[in-house]
């Protein structure tokens, strides 16, 4: 009988100089003049998946191209669904990199290079766990004990204005039991998380109008209502002292954390001082009556992200400036509508301005939170492969931050959403010397191979 561990275990050279190769291409899909390495790298997958034995299809779009493949149905079987993305951040500033962004240098057991962990190396995990399976199948894709449908695009680090598009034309074929996405972190090194939920997000500009003209804040400073001013009162006005949104009826929706869930959370190894020690900062705040994690997790919250107004230059100038504004955005958690919590907004300003002021409030994006039932049979799918090949059970937790196309696939597919990131918190994504550790490489392809037996022995339903 052929074991998909033993086959991973005997490519682990090859399976590393992969990595190496997929790494060395400037997949850079925010910059034109890597256009033809976005090609490259597209054509690079779909010829992994040749070697696999799948008939691979680089899919045009507006934009960069989508590789899709499928392995043959398995009946009695689930059908899971991988999405992962080619396409990698810009490396600028270069000089802050310790060797070439595009030169993967292997150093204290790390890979480092761009598009490490973000996404290339991660999603690579989950074609080598299948490629693991079908070397034991006998040819034309079969091996593998269910049908895997593998979804890798190339526009994911410039907004995926081509997927969801391509996800609703496409429907039937891409349908699915359980959407498999690595492109996260685990909790900390050596304990391996699976995220069940995410909040969702608003993002709103607001620009505040007074005076047709910038005036002297002497001759008419106290007779004119300041635009400063006022975006600072209505922005205060959002948030009350003890850290709740203020706008009517934004908590209708929410649905408090179980018992459990704030137990599991409550039982991670998570230190207020050291995680404030590591932002620099001397304290955190927030919601009364949450922890931290539950705060960043799990619960709403409301940040301005930019301010302008009035005079920035060095040195003093009294002006009562004509304008102002500010960017800022709601997390909100699974079942809060963006809609509704726009039209509350709204309604909330209008009622806080004053005389003398124009007002625009400008809606820039909006998704849902989602979260999944944490003790499902695919989550616990999930969790026994990772434990087998990290030998570590791993957390189930919550993130923060929001990923649109999760939305997408449980609308759009109906399917469950497995996060099983195998990065680091320290993988420098986005930044210079971004790294994947190859030991966690090494144990993804294996959760990976190990999930596919997990989840086919769920059965269809």
């Amino acid at each position: 009988m052929h074991d998909p561990i033993a086959h991973l275990n005997a490519d682990k050279s090859a399976r590393q100089e992969r990595l190496m190769e997929l790494l060395r291409i400037a997949s850079v899909s925010a910059d034109s003049r890597h256009a033809g390495d976005v090609k490259l790298a597209a054509e690079w997958v779909a010829e992994r998946f040749r070697s696999m034995g799948l008939v691979p299809e680089v899919v045009p779009t507006a934009g960069n191209p989508i590789v899709y493949a499928e392995s043959p149905p398995v009946p009695g079987a689930p059908v899971a669904l991988v999405y992962g993305h080619y396409d990698v951040q810009p490396p600028e500033p270069l000089e802050l990199w310790t060797t070439p962004p595009f030169e993967p240098t292997l150093r204290d057991g790390n890979v480092y290079a761009r598009g490490a962990t973000d996404d290339k190396g991660q999603m690579l995990t989950h074609l080598e766990g299948a490629a693991a399976w079908l070397a034991g199948g006998n040819g034309a894709g079969d091996g593998l004990p269910l049908q895997v449908k593998f979804l890798i695009e190339g526009e994911e680090e410039v907004g995926s204005a081509n997927l969801e598009p391509f996800v609703q034309e496409n429907k039937d074929r891409l349908a699915c039991d359980v959407v498999v996405i690595s492109d996260s972190s685990q909790f900390s090194p050596g304990m391996p998380a699976i995220t069940y939920g995410l909040r969702g997000i608003t993002y709103y500009e607001l620009r505040i109008r007074g005076p047709q003209r910038d005036l002297h804040s002497g001759s008419f400073g106290g007779a004119v209502t300041n635009p400063a001013v006022t975006l600072a009162k209505m922005l205060a006005a959002i948030m009350g002292d003890d850290g709740r949104v203020q706008l009517p009826g934004f908590y209708n929706d929410v649905k408090p954390l179980t018992d459990g869930e704030r137990a599991e959370f409550a039982s991670l190894p998570f230190e207020d001082a050291v995680f404030a020690e590591s932002l620099g900062v001397d304290g955190l705040t927030g919601e009364a009556g949450y922890t931290t994690l539950e705060r960043r997790w799990a619960r709403p919250s409301f940040d301005v992200c930019g301010l302008w107004s009035g005079y920035q230059g060095e040195g003093a100038k009294t002006v009562l400036p004509a304008e102002a504004g500010a960017k800022f955005s709601f997390r909100l958690v699974p079942d809060q509508d963006p809609e509704a919590v726009t039209a509350s907004l709204e309604s909330f300003l209008e009622s806080l301005k004053p005389r003398g002021i124009e007002m625009q409030l400008i809606d820039h994006h909006g998704a849902p939170g989602v979260a999944f039932p944490p003790d499902g049979p695919f989550i616990s799918a999930a969790s026994r492969a990772i434990e087998e090949a990290f030998d570590a059970k791993p957390v189930k937790i919550r993130e923060g931050g929001s990923i649109p196309i999760v939305n997408t696939f449980a609308d759009q597919l109906g399917a469950e959403v497995l996060l099983l990131g195998w990065g680091l918190d320290d993988d420098n994504t986005h930044s210079p010397n971004e790294k994947f550790c190859l030991a966690d490489f090494h144990r993804g392809a294996a959760a990976s191979a190990l999930l596919w037996r997990e989840l086919a022995s769920l059965g269809q339903g």
